[in-house]
């Protein structure tokens, strides 16, 4: 029976990848910098006004797009309980503690250009917005206290969830910034975007050889990872509110977190087509293709109630409109 590793044998095997990876990462990522990306003149603008208390008036953003901002940017607020995770799993030593705190101040820089933006536009009130900070902030974010008890917690399941994590933010950013209607918003939140997919791309590659090193043990934690995935924004004030609206528009939806976040990292690792499981890994990856089975069917019946709810909206619109 092959022996499962223990995280500091995980950490030295797969160091040179870690190194190699974060090279890679350093040679291509583009420098860009937030003020860049923020309509400085609306916020002169305001503050020739008298700078007066914020009236909803002001944003130009729909209900859905402040919602989804207002998600997205209180996601990235939360990054000191995800540093905490990754340092205290990846180490902070060698390349793993260089990625970690190269990675944090990539992902700080995301939150302030969103913020600005906001603060600048009026788009949100920016008084409860930083109330909705502290409160999210001060909650953290991380395993629970039962998924700490059943393992999932440790370098795999996180290398394994924030691979998934990165892609799914890639994905709310990328349509958030085209539900704003606002070309500024939309090219910052490409910006951010493409960020989250290089960080992804680590993790991947990562989490990628420690398949080949543990194979078995490296299974075990993605499929954990995969059948209880929560979006890192869960517990943020009026989360389900605004994961209902988002779903609703489009932004991020079950269907995106299945197609567009599950398989293309599953297909990568060609988790179903390796030959390297024992019986026990051959096991973990039937139980983990009959969730995916379910998932598949319940993101085709929520299209379906959704379609029917936008059948009904549109129908009442055109009676109250005639």
């Amino acid at each position: 029976m092959t022996r499962d590793l223990t995280q500091l044998e995980l950490l030295r095997e797969l160091q040179p990848v870690a190194e190699e990876n974060l090279n890679r990462h350093l040679a291509i990522a583009k420098e860009w910098h937030p003020h860049d990306y923020v309509p400085w003149d609306q916020g002169r603008n305001f503050a020739a006004m008298g700078g007066q208390d914020w009236e909803p008036e002001q944003s130009k953003l729909s209900e859905v797009a402040k919602a989804a901002m207002i998600t997205n940017l209180l996601t990235e607020d939360n990054l000191p309980s995800y540093h905490r995770e990754i340092a205290e799993n990846f180490s902070m030593d060698g390349a793993w503690g260089t990625w970690v705190g190269r990675w944090t101040a990539e992902e700080n820089r995301h939150g302030i250009a969103m913020r600005d933006y906001l603060v600048v536009t009026r788009g949100v009130d920016p008084v409860a917005l930083e109330q909705a900070r502290i409160e999210h902030v001060t909650v953290g974010f991380g395993p629970s206290e039962d998924e700490r008890q059943k393992g999932f917690d440790g370098f795999l399941s996180s290398v394994a969830y924030v691979t998934f994590q990165e892609l799914a933010t890639r994905v709310s950013h990328r349509n958030t910034g085209k539900a704003c209607n606002d070309p500024i918003a939309d090219r910052m939140l490409q910006r951010i975007a493409a960020d989250e997919n290089l960080h992804m791309i680590f993790y991947r590659n990562v989490c990628g050889a420690a398949l080949d090193l543990a194979p078995d043990q490296t299974l075990e934690a993605l499929a954990d990872v995969v059948e209880n995935f929560r979006m890192p924004g869960t517990g943020m004030p009026n989360f389900r509110r605004n994961g209902v609206l988002m779903a609703k528009a489009g932004i991020y939806d079950l269907r995106q977190h299945l197609e567009e976040v599950l398989w293309p990292n599953l297909r990568k690792w060609e988790i179903f087509e390796r030959t390297d499981f024992t019986p026990r890994g051959e096991n973990r990856r039937e139980q983990l293709a009959a969730f995916l089975e379910v998932l598949e069917q319940s993101a085709g019946k929520f299209e379906e109630q959704r379609d029917r709810m936008l059948a009904r909206e549109a129908l009442k619109r055109e009676r109250t409109a005639s």
